[in-house]
């Protein structure tokens, strides 16, 4: 709940095209209005969030600023309270991404409910962070920075008592639990100059953290699948089938008899039951040989598992080439735009198969089915699978030099067009 952090850096997110929402209790935003000048509040609109009432703790108090030691718990407990309201607001509100700090551990939880990604802004620096993160992650090995040495009295406060009484966090694994909730970055106010050593450590650190926690029951789901025995499906997250179309391609994994993983998305706003989006019984008669996951999936990692026997994908050109990068056969499901000549891009090829559609450009369950049965089930898929590996050694070869070349004309651009690039 302390503002100052918070208002900096919502005015150089203004600054740079974003509209901020920013969330706080009354007493926090007569502060925070005095702080804004004119040309802020165009970008930054101030929204209250109201605390329930308790006698011992009156509106003023509803701040970390210059609050008496003994309150801070009765604020954590009215604040906690208060979560129900704060989802209300996001609801209202619908922006593209919550920032918020470990004050709030409800918060990115009530944001992944309504498919807002939610990061999160760290209390400490990187060192700190680092030293927590090492805790969890690597119990009783030593922490690679003896210079940063704490006295006994000090590891008391930072892994109980000074974080429960301050943040509602208990210990430091359940302190990283919270972190692991910010999608994908945590926000650190730090330099390399003053942290570097602890910035990379603490990015190892997190590297490894998402590694082993990503998606870890859809792997051990694959893990049980013999090689090359399931088909991954997913769709670009701007493009959302219709029922129908959902139905066909239930039916087509059903007909094709592989096993298969299906990443399901909705619109915001939109979203429906999946038993309701799916044929009456689906989920029962595919039983075990089925995983259906809606919003996002660790896509990286499935396409790396040696399960995969297959992707059926609607053939952005950008996953296209991460299928092809990762040696995967393409199933061609197009659906808009460049996604038509990209498919057929991939069959002239060899490292995919396009499902054929009708006259009218409908999906038909048993095309879907024999081209799964052709690339995941049958021997022909063999033929797929060499191309894509072929095709997959060449782009890692040929990607460094590219980009490589790419930087080259970038920097000719910007020494022209200075202004453009620098923004």
């Amino acid at each position: 709940m302390a503002t100052s952090p918070f208002l900096e850096v919502a005015k150089k997110l203004s600054r740079r095209n974003f509209y901020i929402y920013f969330c706080s209790t009354p007493v926090n935003l007569r502060f925070i209005q005095g702080k804004l000048t004119e040309e802020d509040s165009h970008s930054i609109k101030l929204v209250e969030l109201h605390l329930p009432f308790m006698p011992e703790l009156p509106p003023h108090y509803h701040t970390t600023k210059d609050l008496p030691p003994h309150l801070m718990p009765t604020l954590k407990k009215a604040f906690d309270m208060s979560s129900p309201s704060f989802a209300n607001i996001l609801k209202t509100l619908s922006p593209d991404l919550l920032i918020c700090d470990v004050f709030q551990p409800w918060a990115p939880a009530a944001a992944s409910s309504l498919n807002i990604p939610a990061v999160l802004v760290s209390i400490g620096g990187a060192a700190f962070l680092s030293l927590i993160f090492h805790l969890d992650k690597k119990p009783g090995t030593p922490y690679p920075f003896p210079e940063l040495f704490l006295e006994d009295f000090w590891w008391v406060k930072i892994t109980g008592n000074a974080l429960d009484s301050a943040d509602g966090i208990k210990d430091h694994g359940q302190f990283v639990g919270y972190l692991k909730q910010s999608f994908s970055i945590i926000l650190v106010k730090t330099f390399r100059e003053f942290e570097a050593k602890y910035i990379d450590y603490l990015s190892v650190l997190i590297e490894e953290a998402n590694k082993d926690d990503e998606g870890a029951d859809i792997i051990e789901w694959l893990d049980k699948k013999e090689k090359s025995s399931a088909v991954f499906v997913s769709f670009c997250t701007e493009c959302f089938l219709t029922k129908e179309e959902m139905e066909e391609i239930a039916y087509g994994l059903e007909l094709s008899k592989a096993n298969f993983i299906w990443a399901v998305r909705f619109p915001l706003g939109h979203r429906i039951n999946i038993e309701e989006a799916l044929p009456e019984g689906f989920l029962s008669r595919v039983g075990e040989r089925g995983m259906i996951v809606e919003g996002w999936v660790p896509q990286k990692k499935i396409l790396l598992h040696s399960s995969i026997g297959g992707f059926a994908s609607h053939c952005g050109f950008s996953s296209l080439f991460e299928t092809m990068k990762f040696g995967v056969p393409i199933i061609g499901l197009p659906m808009q735009l460049d996604q038509p000549v990209n498919a057929k891009l991939a069959e002239l090829t060899g490292v995919g198969v396009e499902v054929k559609r009708d006259q009218s450009g409908r999906l038909q369950r048993k095309e879907i089915a024999k081209v799964i049965e052709q690339v995941v089930l049958r021997q022909d898929g063999d033929n797929q699978r060499s191309k894509a590996k072929e095709w997959s050694e060449k782009i890692r070869k040929i990607g460094e030099e590219e980009i490589a070349e790419v930087a080259k004309e970038l920097a000719k651009v910007c020494g022209k067009e200075k202004l453009i690039c620098s923004a």
